[in-house]
């Protein structure tokens, strides 16, 4: 059976900014080894999540590319029974996410500071209750296209991960991603886009906790897409 990070496309992405505060450099060395995943030499779908947590959840969330971790966080603080999985390679934002877990004191939060791809990848099939991946690196040039993480490829992933009646979540200001997500999604029998008029895609959901980098509205108006993960 394969293990975990054998075989992987390129990853393309910034792994690192700015150098660390002293402060930062600790919690790099002294919780995150603590609230880390560890999925060297795990078989692949062998990963139980619920089995990550020193305390009882009664499900466990993804999100992959938590940024700073203002979503994360958020749901976290708001659904202290359920137990979350963030995902970041970049460690700038690994350690604002860390610097929120530690003065809140947050014990449902778990963390991979690396490519999500290994985790999802460990992960048991239907062991995942909600997934989130919000404003991903858009990649807009053409023929950068195969560098966007939504893919059939990862929307597989995904499928196998969730539960179905579970919810996927995708969020950009990105029109040219927007309408690749949906592109993406056309004629897979395993999701359903949950939108019934504009409103359910262009205003954020009262559970769907602002990010700052939303905030800022880079590129546009940010759209909020759901889809219910059925059975095929």
């Amino acid at each position: 059976m394969s293990r975990i990070g054998d075989t992987f496309d390129k990853f393309f992405g910034r792994r690192k900014g700015h150098g660390l505060s002293p402060r930062q450099q600790v919690l790099v060395d002294e919780l995150l080894p603590r609230i880390s995943v560890n999925v060297e030499g795990v078989e692949a779908g062998a990963l139980d999540p619920y089995s990550l947590f020193d305390i009882p959840v009664k499900d466990v969330w993804l999100e992959v590319g938590f940024g700073k971790g203002e979503h994360l966080v958020a749901l976290a603080r708001a659904n202290p029974d359920i137990g979350f999985i963030g995902c970041e390679p970049f460690i700038n934002g690994v350690v604002g996410l860390l610097a929120q877990v530690d003065d809140l004191g947050l014990k449902n939060v778990r963390v991979y500071a690396d490519d999500a791809r290994h985790v999802m990848d460990a992960l048991a099939d239907g062991s995942i209750s909600r997934a989130f991946l919000l404003h991903p690196d858009p990649w807009p040039k053409k023929k950068h296209a195969r560098r966007r993480f939504m893919s059939q490829v990862n929307l597989d992933r995904f499928s196998r991960l969730l539960k179905v009646g579970s919810e996927f979540r995708m969020g950009s200001d990105h029109d040219l991603y927007v309408r690749w997500t949906l592109i993406q999604m056309h004629g897979r029998a395993d999701f359903n886009w949950m939108a019934e008029r504009p409103s359910d895609w262009r205003v954020r959901p009262a559970d769907w906790p602002e990010t700052r980098y939303e905030n800022k509205a880079l590129e546009g108006r940010a759209s909020y897409l759901r889809f219910t993960r059925v059975a095929a």
